[in-house]
């Protein structure tokens, strides 16, 4: 299906699935609201799916890999070789996000959506040999960029149909902070320092270089401190994807575009995920419906994207590991919360009397 099509099918939230499930929490016998955020997500991923009654059992964690030719100019600790190495890894099952898949139950869907070498891999949704160096040229064409949001699409589409009812985002690309970090400032309309942080381990030095040649290609195709009309304008994040995306990016911001057209939970993970989850949410604002929040990374931009996502992530770690790891994380929480939802105890059962909602201000 191509992006065009998706944007035209991508409803609204179910609101009668959401208020069945709101009634089915406040009949469980405990105080109101109690769960705080968890409840919440529950009756989310109920309007997501139309349904209060939801199956979340299977369950896949969609890794976009991709390589970025911004590694030239020295933004990373490890060479672009490492990126095909973990992608075929995640077929082995020999990655940190697939060891935390085991223990919850998550299949694994490595995608080529852009790698530099073909791999193990599988390859058909493949938009080109990685992009090119966003210093001398645009990362890719405006074609590209949508080729790789239609790849997310497609994943979705295709997990769908075979029955899966919960996502969760994941990537592998070396030098993916340095590109997230130039289309986060470019989005946010802010400092690329603002935005820039470690990655997988860079020296202060290291960082300062890594902030230089973001803003250079920033400048290069006039993309600092724009507007926040321009920066509304999906058009403009069809430029910033082109000129310093990365198809792991844009493949993402496929997934969440692809999940609310197909009423599937996309749980976010970090820095990157949530690039190119505001990505997903200015080329379609529905998009937002969705996206369940997981975790804070350590990653300086991440708190930005979050208050633009308007999103509150449950978990607070300090982690920076990427794969998808916190959005894994975020299923085992969800599997918890589902489980009370499905499986407790009414005030009726109990034969207690149900605690009753008060209008702010009563007592």
């Amino acid at each position: 299906m191509t992006l065009e099509e998706t944007l035209q099918k991508i409803h609204p939230l179910d609101e009668e699935a959401m208020e069945i499930s709101r009634k089915r929490w406040d009949s469980i016998a405990k105080p109101l609201h109690s769960l705080g955020k968890m409840e919440d997500l529950v009756v989310q991923i109920a309007g997501i799916t139309g349904s209060p009654d939801m199956n979340l059992k299977k369950r896949a964690l969609v890794a976009m890999c991709a390589d970025n030719g911004v590694v030239e100019e020295g933004v990373t600790q490890t060479g672009q070789e490492v990126t095909a190495i973990v992608a075929e890894n995640f077929l082995t099952g020999d990655t940190s996000a697939c060891t935390m898949c085991r223990q919850c139950g998550t299949d694994v869907y490595p995608v080529d959506v852009g790698m530099a070498v073909d791999t193990k891999v599988p390859t058909d949704l493949k938009v080109a040999m990685g992009t090119r160096n966003m210093v001398k040229e645009p990362a890719m064409t405006r074609e590209e960029a949508a080729k790789g949001i239609e790849a997310g699409i497609e994943m979705v589409s295709r997990l769908k149909a075979k029955g899966y009812g919960l996502l969760a985002t994941g990537e592998m690309g070396i030098g993916n902070t340095t590109t997230s970090s130039a289309v986060a400032a470019a989005l946010l309309g802010c400092e690329a320092e603002e935005v820039t942080g470690k990655g997988a381990g860079l020296p202060n030095d290291k960082i300062k270089h890594k902030v230089k040649i973001i803003d250079a290609a920033l400048e290069k195709y006039n993309l600092k401190n724009r507007k926040q009309k321009e920066r509304a304008d999906k058009e403009y994040v069809f430029s910033v994807l082109s000129c310093v995306g990365g198809y792991d990016i844009a493949g993402m911001c496929g997934i969440f575009l692809g999940g609310i057209e197909y009423g599937m939970p996309i749980v976010i993970d970090g820095f990157i995920s949530m690039v190119a989850a505001l990505a997903a949410k200015i080329i379609n604002p529905a998009a937002a419906g969705c996206m369940i929040p997981s975790h804070i990374s350590r990653e300086p931009g991440a708190a930005l994207l979050a208050k633009e996502l308007a999103i509150e992530p449950v978990i607070m770690a300090d982690m920076a590991l990427g794969e998808g790891t916190g959005a894994v994380m975020m299923m085992s929480l969800i599997d918890t919360a589902n489980h009370v939802y499905k499986e407790s105890y009414s005030f009726d059962e109990a034969g207690v009397d149900q605690y009753e909602r008060y209008k702010t201000g009563e007592e």
